[in-house]
């Protein structure tokens, strides 16, 4: 039997096309991690995990930890028994999955609902550890020790990690100490009231479940526009209005944002004192996937409601959530650095480095 044949009784056995294609890689492979897997089989990240516990449910595959989930196929005499169970049954269901099979799913628009958070909170810990820029997250301290792992990984590769610790009044529980988040943590607040579970990496995933107490499922969403929705929810709704209970940040310089507004909020106040600030800007020119690095003296900012010079005091996140531009004066002429989703600038930065500022003849940096 070629491959073709066995895929056609893979599937009027009652396997959809993601778990064919995972399963008859595996009996190639022998056993695989989760996302190795995935990714030779074409199966989306964000489905691997349902596509394999179902196929384990169904006695193909047999899934173990061993530092990530891994998966190996089953002993074969136990894919017989159900083959032959299903012999009498295949005549009526083989129309009814390749109909469904020729629907499309929500997968083709990047979006994957989950019946279970557990699986939510295993992508999210996949998508954690990819992360390469920052990581933003919504937790009860109980995820976040689920989480902690993954994160340390990412924190130790350069990654800014913000965490909202959300606690409720009925059910108290104590927050990390300070030597549980260091170099886990780069920053952290903590809200008062029961939140959504939500890790957003990078600019390009989010993983969201409602608190438990509202339902029980979750969704994927690998989708930039989406995912910059959610950024926005996390500013607004989980960080800004709540107390800082831990920074690794200090006074020092060089200083890295990958936030341009928080970098702009710091340095507002600043440039109206006079200071003469120098930065690096690194991330994509605007329209291309080409990375670029800028250097030079940051010579205005400007945003929804002006530039800081007719501003008294620093810039609210309402005022900077339409336009937030920092203008670089390099030996190449004037750029201008925007944030995600920057249209109207030169360079969408991912990093802004603030390497020196200085004041008229204090003759050093700040």
């Amino acid at each position: 039997m070629d491959t073709d044949e066995l895929r056609t009784g893979l599937s009027e056995a009652g396997l959809s096309s993601y778990q064919i294609d995972a399963y008859v890689t595996l009996l190639n492979l022998g056993s695989a991690s989760a996302t190795s897997l995935a990714e030779k089989a074409d199966v989306p990240r964000s489905r691997i995990y349902d596509v394999l516990r179902d196929l384990e449910e169904d006695g193909y595959v047999e899934t173990y930890k061993q530092d990530s989930l891994r998966v190996r196929a089953s002993e074969p005499s136990k894919v017989f028994q159900e083959l032959q169970s299903r012999a009498e049954t295949l005549s009526n269901t083989a129309t009814e999955i390749r109909n469904r099979w020729q629907q499309p799913g929500v997968g083709s628009h990047r979006i994957s609902v989950l019946k279970r958070v557990e699986t939510v909170i295993e992508r999210a810990e996949e998508s954690i550890r990819d992360t390469t820029n920052q990581v933003h997250i919504s937790v009860t301290p109980d995820q976040y020790y689920e989480l902690a792992p993954a994160l340390q990984a990412c924190h130790e590769n350069g990654v800014f990690v913000s965490v909202s610790f959300n606690t409720t009044h009925e059910e108290p529980t104590e927050l990390p100490s300070d030597e549980e988040l260091d170099g886990i943590v780069t920053e952290a607040r903590h809200r008062h009231l029961p939140a959504p579970f939500l890790v957003l990496a990078d600019r390009e995933i989010a993983c969201f479940a409602p608190h438990k107490k509202l339902a029980q499922y979750g969704a994927v969403f690998e989708d930039e526009t989406l995912a910059y929705v959610f950024h926005w929810y996390f500013e607004a709704a989980l960080w800004e209005s709540w107390p800082l209970i831990y920074t690794s940040h200090d006074d020092s310089l060089p200083a890295e944002y990958v936030n341009i507004r928080r970098c702009i909020r710091d340095i507002a106040p600043l440039l109206s004192d006079g200071a003469t600030i120098h930065a690096t800007a690194r991330g994509r020119k605007i329209g291309l996937k080409q990375t670029q690095t800028l250097s030079g003296e940051i010579t205005d900012i400007l945003y929804a409601t002006g530039d800081h010079y007719e501003q008294d005091q620093i810039p609210s996140l309402s005022s900077l959530a339409g336009q937030a531009t920092i203008v670089l004066r390099t030996d190449d002429g004037k750029f201008g650095v925007g944030g995600w989703g920057a249209v109207l600038e030169d360079l969408e930065a991912d990093r802004i480095i603030i390497e020196s500022v200085s004041y008229p003849n204090d003759g050093g940096d700040e």
